[in-house]
């Protein structure tokens, strides 16, 4: 069923406003095989693959401005605002709950309380969405190091919570760098399903790519114009990753290891540059002046926005606009939608197909 949107800036031209499909890149399926929502949607990395296998957005949810007129612009729905405050009763039944939910630090009481334990953190917001809609599907994603988050006791009461809901819960880390996008990002998947467990053998992985195969030949480049030192002796890390050198700014004042002076405060990524003969490190969302540099031809320079978006896995018709501060964060804060896409097939075969 078309629905009516409001034309936007740049956007579809005020006579097809009733036709969705011949306004934006990325229009709903026409007969979809089932339903999804798309909680904590950002820009559109969970629907991009869910409609590629036809698949119904049938609401979404992001509570950032920017990402919202990324989102209109790229699917013709603008998302409701903080889900914190949102009426359930306007989320509709759905087959599949997809979430890359925000993991902000919270402490576990490790009491068994259920909902007690999260209540107060945004998971516990798609944890009332599960509970009175009861998908078929929950489909979680979020950074590696929920894995350890207060000695794992975070991770078990996401799981136990979810059990508690009626599912059975499958988790897994997997990384976008086998799915094929030139990049180290490990995310921890999360699957529930009301009786059958998620096989995530089952998934099709790819040889990991190297960077320089995904650049671009001619643009307004951004070369480093400030000291850097490469490094002689660097070799290809187990990962795929090159760190083959360093901007020569000097961040850390306290504590400081020898040779170590110009890594950063931060993981000590920002001030590293990667050669684009492996893969580039996990693209970042809190931060848009590091972990960007790459030596390519002889040269060190930044990655473009266009380059940022093709390694998280956007296809070429992904319409982009804004800043390029907003640009970088954006597609930081997103999930690689290739990797999305191979488990949501899987999600279909295993546990849609039958129904």
């Amino acid at each position: 069923m078309l629905r009516e949107i409001r034309p936007i800036e740049g956007g579809c031209p005020q006579q097809f406003s009733l036709l969705t499909e011949f306004c934006v890149p990325f229009p709903a399926p026409i007969k979809p095989d089932f339903s999804f929502i798309d909680l904590f949607a950002g820009i559109g990395g969970f629907r991009i693959p869910l409609q590629a296998i036809n698949g119904q957005c049938v609401f979404t949810c992001e509570i950032n401005p920017h990402a919202q007129q990324a989102y209109q612009l790229n699917f013709g729905d603008k998302p409701q605002g903080d889900i914190t405050t949102l009426d359930l009763n306007v989320v509709p039944e759905h087959d599949v709950l997809t979430a890359g939910f925000p993991c902000q630090p919270f402490s576990i009481s490790g009491k068994m309380k259920g909902f007690e334990d999260t209540r107060g953190t945004l998971i516990y917001n798609v944890f009332q969405i599960i509970d009175l809609r009861k998908p078929k599907v929950v489909f979680l994603e979020n950074v590696k190091h929920l894995l350890h988050h207060d000695n794992g006791n975070t991770l078990k009461t996401i799981i136990r919570d979810l059990e508690h809901l009626g599912y059975v819960v499958s988790a897994k880390v997997l990384n976008a760098s086998d799915f094929g996008v030139p990049q180290n990002r490990e995310r921890i998947i999360i699957i529930g399903h009301p009786s059958k467990k998620f096989d995530f053998s089952q998934l099709q992985t790819k040889p990991k790519p190297t960077l320089k195969a995904f650049l671009e030949q001619d643009a307004p480049f951004e070369f480093l114009n400030e000291p850097y030192t490469l490094l002689t002796d660097y070799k290809v890390q187990d990962s795929g990753l090159i760190f083959i050198g360093y901007r020569n700014k000097s961040i850390r004042k306290a504590g400081v290891r020898p040779g170590t002076e110009n890594l950063s405060r931060v993981h000590k990524q920002p001030n590293r540059i990667y050669s684009t003969e492996g893969l580039h490190p996990a693209l970042p969302s809190q931060e848009t002046s590091g972990r960007f540099w790459i030596y390519h031809q002889g040269a060190v320079r930044k990655l473009t926005i266009k380059e940022c978006y093709k390694i998280m896995g956007f296809p070429d018709e992904f319409k982009i606009r804004g800043n390029s501060t907003e640009l970088y964060r954006q597609v930081g804060n997103s999930v690689c939608v290739p990797m999305i896409q191979e488990i949501a097939k899987a999600i279909k075969t295993q546990l849609l197909s039958n129904d």
